[in-house]
């Protein structure tokens, strides 16, 4: 069996990945568990700052507007009053202490000189304030402002001379924004609560949620660590999930591709020993024969000498066969690429196989159909056609041909090997790619061959991302077709 040499250590790299198992699982749960509570707490946080902010806001634009209403109130009293030319209203300045008393406050009454001529605390009356909202107002435009780091709030309002459109003053209102300090600080407190109590269930229900994830996880590795240990033939059934159940089945195809791997294996090991097992079998017998008689006569033994040489060469060029096969193996990555014209690689493999040609009286054609050049491993493409024209010449009749012609097109270019010859068996022909397979080994052995030249041929188109076909009938001749790309494409 052709058998790929990274498939020889699937096995070591399963075990491998096993040993960094447990820390991947807790990776996975630590993953797992920091989503969930990502997913679970991030918008609880959000929702947590956005409710506090908006009241905040809300809070703030309700006092303001409930501030701006009694000072607007306020500053028709005073204009009714003309409490700028007189501050002595009782009235009115019972109005100004009950406002600020209801809203922990101050009230100042500036008049057009920016003189303040009443102010609530009594610290700053008869003096010159200088303030931008007084300012603006001043002008006709009503000012608010939220100081949140020093906890108030500021309102201006102008106040109107008696039966004039004209500015006459301005009521400056300052109030304490305690309450809604007090109000947001028993939501902070509360709010933090609920997300303690939230990240809480979050965390529980991450934690089994991994869990549950997890489990068909586990159940995978622990039983493709039982397979790795040795015990092949149980199989996967994870079907938690459909994304387990095709892990399942992936690696169930796996296991299954190992075994044949390993039949494969088993099947080769099989091969070689008896492939050189035999001569060494044929060498012995001569040898003792010759070593239980005495007086042996000079022509028998050469004779003798003569046969245990050819089984020599033999069991040398099984060996040369299979340093070729494990050589390319190795090397399939590492391709001596170059440009070559095919119609002269091609002259020069039929040159050199034309002695064993006549030595069976087998006439050897070559039809090119056009110039051929392409980017190829000369020496591997030379061995893969060298053995097929071979095989041709050797597994053919008498006085028969073998008609190689090489075409090509704008990707492939083409190489057929066409026979005359004994044919092969449609049964035999999914098989003859195998190392060692025969298709009739009595024969076979008669005629010569290691077993392995097609495995090699076949090898070296394959490294070239190339295909190789046989199509063949007993009695009737065999063609082997094969097509490489013009341009190598690497992996």
């Amino acid at each position: 069996m052709c058998i790929q040499n990274g498939e020889w250590v699937i096995i070591s790299k399963v075990k491998f990945h096993f040993q960094i198992r447990d820390r991947i699982i807790r990776s996975l749960h630590f993953r797992i568990i920091l989503i969930i509570l990502c997913v679970g707490i991030l918008p609880g946080i959000g929702a947590y700052i956005g409710i506090i902010e908006a009241y905040e806001s809300r809070a703030v634009s309700l006092r303001t507007a409930e501030i701006q209403n009694q000072c607007t109130i306020l500053c028709d009293q005073l204009n009714s009053y003309n409490y700028l030319m007189d501050n002595s209203s009782d009235v009115i300045n019972a109005s100004l202490t009950q406002l600020t008393n209801i809203y922990n406050g101050r009230v100042m009454i500036v008049n057009k000189e920016l003189t303040v001529i009443k102010d609530t605390y009594a610290l700053d009356e008869g003096k010159m304030i200088v303030s931008e909202n007084v300012v603006r107002c001043m002008k006709g435009e009503r000012t608010n402002f939220y100081d949140k780091k020093n906890r108030y709030i500021e309102v201006t309002s102008p106040i109107m001379e008696a039966g004039a459109d004209e500015i006459a003053g301005v009521m400056l209102a300052s109030v304490s924004t305690d309450t809604i300090e007090d109000s947001l600080r028993i939501f902070h407190t509360k709010g933090r609560e609920i997300l303690w109590i939230i990240s809480v269930l979050v965390l529980v229900f991450s934690i089994f949620t991994s869990y549950l994830i997890v489990r068909p996880l586990r159940k995978i590795t622990d039983g493709i660590e039982n397979i790795s240990e040795g015990f092949q033939d149980e199989e996967l059934h994870v079907d938690t999930y459909r994304e387990t159940r095709q892990i399942s089945e992936a690696f169930n195809k796996l296991l299954a591709r190992l075994k044949t791997v390993d039949a494969s294996r088993e099947e080769f090991v099989s091969n070689v020993s008896h492939e050189l097992k035999t001569p060494l079998a044929s060498m012995k017998v001569l040898a003792d024969s010759l070593l239980i008689q005495s007086g042996v006569p000079v022509e028998l033994y050469q004779e003798f000498m003569e046969d245990i040489a050819k089984e020599i060469d033999r069991e040398n060029d099984i060996i040369n066969d299979l340093l070729t096969l494990v050589k390319m193996d190795k090397t399939a990555q590492n391709l001596n690429i170059a440009q070559v014209n095919i119609n002269n690689m091609l002259e020069l493999i039929l040159k050199r196989l034309k002695p064993i040609a006549e030595k069976k009286n087998v006439e050897i054609v070559l039809e090119s159909f056009r110039p051929v050049s392409a980017e190829i491993d000369e020496v591997k493409m030379t061995l893969a056609v060298s053995n097929l024209v071979e095989n041709a010449v050797k597994y053919n009749h008498e006085g028969g041909y073998v008609h190689v012609s090489l075409n090509a097109d704008h990707k492939f270019f083409y190489i057929r090997v066409a026979d005359n010859g004994i044919g092969i068996p449609r049964e035999d022909q999914d098989h003859i790619f195998e190392r060692f397979y025969r298709v009739d080994k009595s024969h076979s052995r008669e005629i010569g061959g290691t077993g392995l030249g097609l495995s090699i041929a076949r090898n070296a188109v394959i490294v070239h991302r190339g295909s190789i076909k046989v199509y063949s009938s007993p009695g009737e001749g065999t063609t082997f077709s094969v097509r490489v790309p013009v341009i190598y494409v690497s992996a």
